[in-house]
């Protein structure tokens, strides 16, 4: 989700903190854990958990009425995943994939209201629909009532376990970041509890989406490949790579931006290319090694460079290799959604001389991997 990256004048509230989803434990929970905001924070925290309180008894219906209705259905089935880093096309392959009714997907309010989707989110959908931003956060994308979205922000609103308490409560970012990415230094409880709140909030989202196989994309997932394959051992992933150097400079500018305009606790501290060239060949090494055994029909992956010159060509070669049917009859859904979105300008964003050699040296198992011209 998201909107302009701007904040809030003076002592006022940031507007459309995702927080403002976030269920009363979990909120109180991630703000003792991280010391609690500072400054021009507290509005927002204060809004946060005001929101919380006055929605309880509509999450606790909702969690009720899930509860029954879980007894009487079977479970759910196995999802398709989008892996791979930030800024490597994962949104881009999302909104397309999204465009064949086979799928189901997580839309905005499910994302901002993941206690309330059913319920409260669905009477209040109208409203919400007409507050939405018109594009996300982090760049030119546009946001709509059925955009497909992520679910971290979902989950860190579930839960205190997300690499996005780190961008709200920076002053424990690199804690907030291990634990959200890798679940170090998580017990054995709270990977459970974790696990229990995604299985919840997907539950639900399957019940809005109809029963459909859903789409997931979420690039927390690249780490987690063995943990999603313990819950579905039949799940099929696609892993789209771009060249590392372009990946690197965006995500550099995706901190940033979310820092900017999330962070409830100054974040000047935070060495952001040194976080990004640290994280990302331990993501991507899991990637490799948690999908090395998986058979063709089960894992697919495509680079961004090819998928951006031939997208259709490209789907329909997932479709084969992963067996999935269909591809014939959403095809003209995805020629409509391609055509739609042709003069989409996509941030541009220049790597330096001394970045482009880092990237190279301290990624090159990647680079010689994924980098421009191998693909």
């Amino acid at each position: 989700m998201g909107g302009p990256a701007k904040r809030a004048s003076g002592w006022a509230p940031i507007p459309d903190h995702p927080l403002y989803g976030c269920d009363a434990i979990t909120l109180l929970t991630v703000l003792a854990r991280n010391g609690g905001p500072r400054g021009r924070g507290w509005p927002t925290a204060l809004a946060a958990l005001g929101s919380a309180l006055g929605r309880a008894p509509f999450s606790l219906a909702e969690a009720g009425w899930v509860a029954a209705r879980r007894r009487k259905t079977a479970g759910l089935p196995p999802p398709v995943f989008i892996l791979g880093h930030w800024r490597s096309g994962t949104t881009h392959l999302y909104n397309v994939l999204s465009r064949d009714p086979q799928f189901g997907i997580i839309d905005p309010f499910a994302v901002g209201l993941p206690w309330d989707m059913l319920g409260l989110g669905s009477v209040l959908r109208p409203l919400l629909a007409r507050a939405l931003p018109e594009r996300r956060y982090i760049d030119n994308v546009p946001v709509k009532a059925d955009s497909p979205q992520e679910d971290e922000i979902a989950l860190a609103n579930m839960s205190p376990i997300s690499f996005y308490h780190g961008l709200y409560f920076p002053e424990r970012f690199d804690e907030n970041l291990r634990r959200g990415l890798y679940f170090d230094g998580c017990t054995a409880a709270e990977r459970e509890a974790w696990k229990r709140r995604f299985l919840y909030f997907l539950e639900k989202v399957s019940i809005a989406q109809g029963g459909r196989c859903i789409l997931l994309k979420n690039p927390v997932y690249s780490a987690r490949v063995a943990m999603m394959r313990e819950i579905w051992p039949d799940a099929r992933f696609i892993h789209i790579h771009r060249d590392p150097r372009a990946v690197f400079v965006s995500t550099v500018g995706f901190y940033r931006t979310l820092l900017a305009r999330l962070a409830l606790q100054p974040h000047g501290h935070i060495d952001v290319e040194r976080v990004v060239l640290d994280h990302y060949p331990r993501i991507m090494q899991a990637l490799l090694d948690d999908t090395a055994d998986l058979p063709a029909n089960r894992f697919a992956e495509v680079p961004f460079e090819r998928f951006e010159r031939a997208p259709l060509e490209e789907v329909e070669r997932l479709y084969q290799t992963l067996e999935l049917p269909g591809y014939a009859a959403a095809r003209p859904k995805f020629e409509a959604y391609l055509g739609a979105v042709s003069n989409y300008a996509k941030n541009r964003h220049r790597l330096s001389d001394e970045g482009r050699e880092r990237v190279d040296r301290e990624w090159a198992p990647f680079v010689a991997r994924w980098g421009a011209g191998v693909a």
